[in-house]
C-alpha cells in the first residue's frame, strides 16, 4: 500500500512548497549548527543511553520509557508490528488522517477501522485493537475537546485497547489548547517528531514516549534496527528542548499566526473555501478546478487532498509573504 506525502517529489525542487506542513522559518541557529557538525566518523552510542537520559529528563518521565526511532514513519512501522505481534488484530485510523497508520497496518495483515468522528469511534470501540489519534490532526488542523478524550478513555478502559497519539504537530499549534489528560497521557504511547517544526525533515529522527505501564514498551525497544539514529538525528534530538530552540519556535509560531491570517484572507478574496484550523495549515478548496498541474509548473506546489477521500480539496501550509504573493499572482494569472 503506498501513501501520499506532501513536500518533495520526483520533479524539481518548488520554488514555493505548501504541500509540506514543515515551518518556513528555518532551523534555530544552534540546532542547525549541532546538526551540520555532528560526528559523522563513527557509530553513535548504539543503546543512545545519553540521548535516552536527556530527553528523560525534558519531558519526566524515566529513560526506559524513551525509545529513539528514525523519523515518524519508522516508529508508525515498529508500534504497529509490535501490536501485530502481541496479539492484535484491528487497528483504528483516524479519517482523513495520515496515511502511514493505514498503510502500516495493512502491511501486516491488521484489519483497518477508519473513523471520522472520536465520539463515534468511543461507541464502537469494542475489542483490543491500536488506536492513532494525531493531536492536532493532520491534515485537518483539527484538535480534539475535553469531551473526546474523556469519551474515548472510558472506551479504552472498557474494550482494553491500547491508544497511540501522534503529536508531530503539537509544536506548530498555533492558537487553542491541548485537552489531553495528563493520566490519560501517561498510559498512551506518544510520537514526537520535531523535525517539522525545526524546518528540518530531511534529518530523520523521532521518538517514542512508552506508556507508565510499559505495554509493549520491551516488544517495541527490541523491533529498533541498531543504530536507528544517525550521528545527525541524534544532535538534533540533543538540541530539542534547548532554551535557544524554544525561544526560537515561540517567535516562529508568533510569525506564524500572522501570516496565516494574511493567508487566509488573501485566499478568501480569490473564492477559496477553508475550514477552521488551530495549526499552520488547513484544507481548502480551490475557487476553480484543475490548478495542481499549472502551479506546479509554475514552481508552486499544493498537497492535492485526494488520499485522503477529499478530492477537489487541498491541504497547505503557511509560507511566508514572498511565496503568498508568488501564489496570489499564479492564481490571478489562471483565472483570466
Amino acid at each position: 500500500m503506498n501513501t501520499e506525502h506532501g513536500g518533495s517529489d520526483s520533479g524539481p525542487a518548488a520554488a514555493f512548497d505548501f504541500s509540506s506542513n514543515a515551518g518556513p522559518l528555518g532551523a534555530p541557529p544552534l540546532l542547525l549548527q549541532a546538526v551540520l557538525t555532528a560526528d559523522r566518523s563513527r557509530y553513535p552510542d548504539p543503546s543512545y543511553a545519553a540521548l535516552r537520559a536527556h530527553l528523560a529528563a525534558a519531558e519526566e518521565v524515566g529513560t526506559h520509557r524513551v525509545l529513539p526511532a528514525s523519523g515518524g514513519a519508522e516508529a508508525i512501522r515498529r508500534l504497529s508490528l509490535a501490536a501485530r505481534l502481541s496479539g492484535l488484530s484491528e487497528v483504528w485510523v483516524p479519517q482523513p488522517g495520515f496515511g502511514d497508520y493505514a498503510a502500516a497496518a495493512s502491511a501486516l495483515g491488521l484489519q483497518v477501522h477508519r473513523y471520522a468522528d472520536v465520539q463515534k469511534l468511543s461507541q464502537a470501540l469494542r475489542t483490543p485493537a491500536l488506536v492513532w489519534v494525531c493531536e492536532p490532526c493532520n491534515p485537518t488542523g483539527d484538535s480534539l475537546k475535553a469531551a473526546d478524550w474523556l469519551a474515548l478513555d472510558a472506551a479504552l478502559q472498557r474494550s482494553g485497547a491500547l491508544l497511540a497519539i501522534d503529536c508531530a504537530y503539537k509544536p506548530l499549534r498555533l492558537d487553542g489548547t491541548n485537552c489531553l489528560p495528563q493520566a490519560m497521557a501517561e498510559q498512551a504511547w506518544r510520537l514526537v517528531c520535531p523535525n517539522k517544526a525545526l524546518a528540518l525533515t530531511g534529518v530523520r529522527a523521532a521518538y517514542l514516549l512508552a506508556p507508565a505501564s510499559g505495554r509493549l514498551s520491551p516488544e517495541v525497544a527490541g523491533l529498533a534496527a541498531s543504530w536507528v539514529l544517525s550521528s545527525e538525528g541524534l544532535s538534533l534530538l540533543m538540541h530539542w528542548h534547548s532554551d535557544a530552540t524554544l525561544s526560537h519556535l515561540r517567535q516562529a509560531k508568533a510569525q506564524l499566526l500572522t501570516w496565516r491570517a494574511d493567508q487566509r484572507e488573501m485566499l478568501a478574496a480569490l473564492g477559496w473555501q477553508q475550514r477552521p484550523t488551530c495549526t499552520n495549515f488547513w484544507l481548502a478548496k480551490p475557487g476553480q478546478a484543475g490548478l495542481l498541474g499549472p502551479l506546479r509548473e509554475r514552481g508552486i506546489k499544493l498537497r492535492d487532498a485526494t488520499s485522503f477521500g477529499l478530492p477537489g480539496w487541498v491541504r497547505l501550509s503557511t509560507q511566508m509573504p514572498e511565496a503568498q504573493h508568488a501564489l496570489q499572482y499564479a492564481l490571478k494569472e489562471l483565472q483570466t
